[in-house]
């Protein structure tokens, strides 16, 4: 009998069955095997000598864990700690499995089987960005921010004790009590707020309290102004009353008298808003808490400089993002109760300006309000939480390698870990959820088919397009990617109409006369409606067209100023004019345009939620008739692809804000033809 054979019929294990009669000392798993198992077998067969050495070997039982969670003066200490194991051992022990072992044998020889307790503490660290053996060499020092996170990974942990301060309590009681919160809104919106609405308040009042950040993340049209509204204005009775806001590590605690970090009465607080909402920010506050007092940093440098040095006079400062980073010197000099970002994508990219300049504002609180905290990547939202709190999500780097390229490729246990992380900080309640009694919203796609001279002239220009791709080498697209998305966005304006492009073209447009009939139909049937379009000159041919039909309207662009913004916007919501031709970009947002009961988006813009944000401006508390959305689409065109683009962004769902997150939104030549969807080889267009 070979000794293999010999081996299997002892131990009747083919694991344990070396290639030749000796195994390798460090394959633990056969050193477990020897020890649990092998050496009792073998001992009746036979005597079994062994070395001094391994005469002393043990084979240990799996060591209890503890995790020592502590919230103190703002911080969190937390500490991995074992009766059963000295801190080199325990610190072997959990290295062991990120190198995916199995077993680890001690510097004494002894050997251990790792359990569920490992993975534990491992996700722990990972999801905190730590290495698992930093948590065993003395208490680690985190921001307190990171409580809520550490109380849900190791709340249901296999095998892991989990010990907690009292303030560590408090904190998560709160969190988990918000609904019943003892958060009184200020008298003047006891009858305004919804019920919603309140919770949303009572959260952020929770958030205040404990010094964290967070984002209101509620649909268009739920009232996150009016919320932080209320926020501000309870904030401010607070200070009147002499009582601490923005208390941070101990919770209150009332054991521990260092803990508090009491906000100074007459702290103003801070909101950054695109230019077009400055004053109705001022507008909104004075509607609904007419005792802030509200001051715009509009004007000269001089004049902001003179608010900005007055500004323990006010309890609210309101400027642009543009106007921030000019001044961010200035406002540095102050320290703010709060400061909000409203529109909050406004900063989704860490590296520009207005993202750099915001990070160095001084707050006790920091809030962020926007429906889209993640548009195309996940990165977008590291962004906002790096102004939020930042570290809690490492650097972007540690978060690109953690969280973000994982997810992009579907991994789910990722995207959990990250809903953690983040889920108590982020509030999203949609509107179907919440305003049941809100009218239903009907969408619709109207196909326009182009024919004759704009049909060939778009195939003409989408097979050139087609063609040069596909002799452009990857190295070469990459240098190009620039002028080929410029040409792309020739193809969508051929759609549109090709007047856009060519002034002496002198065909027709498809899409203008299914549009024109649209509105007529509309106007005729007493309603009035809302127009979308990304290009600002297509607003014109429109308007053009609808003088000839005799249809009234009005248009908001870009260009157009803050307080014409407002007027337009009295008369529309008046009854003045039934149609209101605005740019995607300039009326996406900060609008409310209830008395709109249509919707036409003239052409699909890549990013879905841009639209949604626009149909929102009348879709939203107030609106008493049911909406009709309609998007045009030319029929057999890169529009049909955009669609379906859309609908793929809008599947990155319920993962990390549960019901939004992203994937990386670089475009490759591949994915250029396949929204051209040409087959070069034939030099046809796909129908």
């Amino acid at each position: 009998m070979s000794y293999s054979d010999y081996v299997r019929e002892v131990l009747g294990d083919d694991s344990f069955v070396p290639d030749d009669p000796f195994f390798y000392e460090d394959d633990d798993e056969a050193y477990f095997l020897l020890f649990t198992e092998g050496l009792s077998r073998l001992a009746e067969l036979g005597e079994v000598l062994l070395s001094e050495r391994l005469r002393g070997v043990t084979v240990r039982s799996a060591p209890s864990v503890r995790v020592d969670a502590s919230v103190r003066g703002g911080l969190l200490d937390l500490e991995v700690v074992s009766d059963d194991m000295d801190v080199s051992e325990l610190v072997a022990y959990l290295s062991s499995y990120r190198r995916k072992q199995r077993f680890v044998r001690l510097s004494s020889g002894d050997i251990v089987r790792l359990d569920g307790s490992v993975g534990a503490i491992a996700d722990l660290a990972n999801g905190l960005g730590v290495e698992p053996e930093d948590l065993v060499d003395g208490p680690m020092e985190l921001a307190a921010n990171r409580t809520l996170f550490v109380d849900a990974m190791l709340k249901r942990a296999e095998g892991v004790r989990f010990e907690r301060n009292r303030a560590f309590r408090k904190i998560v009681r709160d969190f988990e009590t918000v609904a019943d919160a003892d958060y009184t809104p200020p008298e003047v919106l006891r009858g305004v707020l919804r019920p919603y609405q309140s919770e949303g308040f009572k959260w952020l009042c929770t958030l205040g309290k404990s010094g964290f950040g967070g984002i209101l993340a509620d649909d268009m049209g739920l009232g996150k102004t009016l919320q932080l509204i209320a926020y501000l204005a309870h904030v401010k009775e607070e200070a009147e009353a002499g009582e601490p806001h923005g208390v941070r590590g101990e919770a209150q605690d009332s054991q521990t008298d260092d803990s508090c970090d009491v906000t100074t009465p007459r702290k103003p607080s801070l909101v950054v808003c695109p230019a077009s909402l400055v004053y109705n920010w001022r507008a909104e506050a004075e509607r609904f808490a007419p005792g802030l007092e509200v001051a715009c940093l509009v004007g000269t440098k001089a004049q902001r400089r003179v608010i900005i040095a007055d500004a323990s006079s006010y309890d609210l400062l309101v400027t642009s993002y543009d106007l921030m980073r000019r001044d961010v010197e200035d406002l540095c000099e102050r320290e703010f109760a709060c400061v909000a970002l409203d529109e909050a994508q406004y900063v989704k990219n860490h590296a520009t300006k207005a993202a750099k300049a915001v990070r160095q504002l001084k707050a006790d609180v920091r809030f962020a309000l926007t429906g889209t905290p993640i548009e195309n990547r996940l990165l977008e939202l590291w962004s906002i939480f790096d102004f939020l709190m930042p570290g809690v999500l490492g650097s972007s780097e540690s978060f690109a390698r953690r969280f973000a390229n994982p997810i992009g490729s579907g991994d789910e246990e990722v995207a959990e870990s990250l809903r953690r992380l983040v889920g108590p900080f982020i509030l999203r309640r949609n509107k179907r959820d919440v305003l049941r009694d809100l009218p239903d919203k009907s969408e619709s796609e109207v196909l326009a088919i182009m024919e004759g001279e704009q049909d060939k002239l778009y195939r003409a220009s989408a097979t050139k397009l087609a063609l040069s791709l596909k002799k452009q080498l990857p190295q070469e697209f990459a240098s190009s990617r620039i002028k080929v998305l410029a040409e792309l966005t020739k193809l969508r304006q051929i759609c549109c109409d090709p007047h856009l492009l060519y002034e002496n073209y002198k065909g027709g447009s498809a899409k203008l006369e299914t549009c024109v009939e649209l509105v007529r139909q509309a106007v005729e049937g007493g309603h009035q409606l809302l127009l979308f379009s990304q290009f600002t000159s297509m607003l014109e041919i429109i308007g053009q067209r609808l003088d000839k039909e005799k249809i009234s309207w009005i248009t908001l662009t870009g260009s157009t100023s803050k307080e014409a913004r407002v007027r337009l916007v009295e008369r529309f919501q008046a009854g003045e004019v039934p149609v209101f031709l605005i740019s995607l970009k300039a009326g996406g947002t900060g609008l409310n345009l209830t008395a709109a009961d249509v919707v036409i988006h003239y052409d699909p813009w890549w990013n879905l939620a841009a639209q949604n944000q626009a149909t929102d401006r009348t879709h939203r508390i107030g609106q008493t008739r049911e909406v009709s959305v309609f998007k045009l689409i030319a029929k057999d065109t890169i529009e049909e692809r955009i669609v379906k683009m859309q609908e793929a962004k809008q599947d990155l769902a319920d993962t990390v804000l549960g019901g939004e997150a992203a994937q990386s939104s670089a475009i490759s030549r591949d994915d250029i033809l396949a929204l051209l969807d040409h087959d070069p080889t034939v030099g046809k267009w796909s129908r």
